[in-house]
C-alpha cells in the first residue's frame, strides 16, 4: 500500500479522480508493481497501443461502409494478423 500512499501524497491535489480510482481498484493494479521494471515498462507504455490503433485505422479509413458486422470483424482480424508479423522487437534487458 506504500506505493498508493506515495502516489496520493504527491498527486491527490492535482489528480483527485485518478487517486480515487487507484484506491477503488488497487487489488487489480498492485500485481503490476511486482513485475520486473523492464516488463512493467512494456506493459504500461502506450506506444504499442498507438501503433496498433494506427494500423487498424489505416485499414478501415479507406472503407466507407461494411456490408455487415462480420465483414468488419474479418477485416480487423486480418489487420491484426498483419500487424502481429511486425512485432519482432524483443523486450530490452
Amino acid at each position: 500500500m506504500f506505493v498508493l500512499e506515495f502516489f496520493g501524497g504527491n498527486w491527490n491535489s492535482k489528480y483527485p479522480l485518478i487517486a480515487k480510482s487507484w484506491h477503488a481498484n488497487w487489488q487489480h493494479l498492485s500485481p503490476m508493481f511486482s513485475l520486473p521494471k523492464e516488463i512493467r515498462r512494456a506493459v504500461y507504455t502506450t506506444d504499442v497501443i498507438e501503433s496498433l490503433n494506427y494500423s487498424l485505422r489505416k485499414i478501415t479509413k479507406t472503407r466507407v461502409a461494411f456490408p455487415n458486422e462480420e465483414a468488419a470483424l474479418k477485416l480487423l482480424y486480418l489487420g491484426l494478423q498483419s500487424a502481429a508479423k511486425k512485432w519482432t522487437m524483443p523486450i530490452q534487458n
